[in-house]
């Protein structure tokens, strides 16, 4: 029995092997999870463009119910303590600067405030892949591969 005593006290904490072991399977499970997180990150943004378009469709139809026509930037929509045409109070703060959640968003007024057009495009490959793109029509529309328009089909 004394040898075993010996053998006990000498085997303290893990071996390398075992460490390596643990490292190896670590970074295995790592592999396979970091792909599925950046995908889930990019349909969350994707998400948030879209969401963002309709509250700016909503914003400007309200906007235009208020003042008569629709709005000349995404400025006359943003916050303010008093609502004015030139601060409607209709939209936050992150939105009035053009970029949420990966997204740059372009709004566009036609001559006399009478129509716009938005496009919402990735800032980055990583943040999404999908362009978007509506009107006063209120349908929004996407092209995978370059900034949407008019002519591409409508979101299902």
């Amino acid at each position: 029995m004394p040898e075993e005593d010996k053998m006990r006290k000498q085997q303290k904490g893990f071996s390398l092997i075992e460490l390596l072991i643990v490292v190896a399977i670590i970074l295995i499970i790592a592999a396979i999870a970091i792909p599925n997180l950046l995908r889930s990150k990019m349909a969350a943004n994707e998400a948030s463009a879209v969401g963002s378009l309709r509250t700016l469709n909503t914003s400007s139809v309200a906007y235009s119910t208020t003042y008569g026509n629709y709005p000349p930037s995404l400025s006359a929509l943003g916050p303010s303590s008093a609502p004015t045409s030139t601060a409607a109070d209709l939209i936050d703060s992150a939105l009035v600067t053009g970029i949420k959640s990966g997204y740059t968003f372009a709004y566009t007024a036609a001559a006399g405030n009478q129509s716009y057009t938005i496009t919402a495009a990735p800032t980055s490959s990583s943040t999404g892949q999908r362009y978007f793109f509506t009107d006063q029509s209120g349908v929004i529309r996407v092209n995978l591969s370059t900034t949407a328009s008019a002519s591409d089909n409508p979101l299902s």
